[in-house]
């Protein structure tokens, strides 16, 4: 199968497919009828290709796959379409959802321990909206569960892995901007 054709499959499969596909799905759906090596040239051209467009839309790198996704930019027209409201998080939900990402995997005792507060209403309704999920439970007594970030996590966030957020560093310099400190191990002044 000649490059062309098969950025146009890829094209189409990315297309249909609700979820970002990973490289190793791509060659698995299309088979031997492209190498490997051809898929992934083919990707990279597709996605430089669609940066260069300037249309609306462009072919994301997103959870160690690919997807078409809207430019941020449209988001109010495409609101107004859906009349769907963006999923909003609360200031506790969003703490609690750093805390899980940034020291998964991590029990509920921990977060609370680091919060000062009972989160576990926070943590089912993170686990509702799929933005964490259950890794399985701690080797300890209690058994108690173990909390982690999801794939859908990478999903809404726009990110191609956990590597594609800032580092504790990059967070302590911003904040350091704002006149506020945040030290590692600390979450809004508090020790682990």
């Amino acid at each position: 199968m000649h490059k062309d054709e098969v950025k146009r499959v890829i094209e189409s499969l990315l297309f249909v497919h609700q979820h970002p596909l990973t490289l190793d799905n791509i060659v698995k759906l299309i088979g031997d009828q492209a190498g490997k090596k051809v898929i992934k040239e083919a990707v990279g051209e597709l996605v430089a290709e669609y940066q260069g467009m300037g249309r609306s839309f462009l072919l994301a790198e997103v959870d160690e796959g690919y997807q078409f996704r809207t430019k941020a930019a449209y988001a109010p027209w495409i609101r107004n379409l859906r009349k769907v409201k963006p999923a909003k998080l609360s200031q506790s939900a969003l703490e609690t959802l750093a805390i899980v990402v940034y020291r998964q995997p991590i029990v509920r005792a921990e977060i609370e321990h680091i919060r000062g507060v009972d989160s576990g209403w926070v943590l089912n309704s993170l686990l509702e909206k799929g933005l964490i999920k259950i890794l399985g439970r701690k080797e300890v007594a209690g058994r108690p569960l173990v909390y982690g970030s999801s794939r859908r996590f990478l999903e809404v966030f726009g990110l191609r892995n956990l590597s594609g957020l800032p580092t504790l560093q990059e967070l302590d310099a911003l904040r350091g901007k704002e006149g506020v400190e945040l030290q590692e191990g600390e979450v809004k002044g508090e020790e682990q």
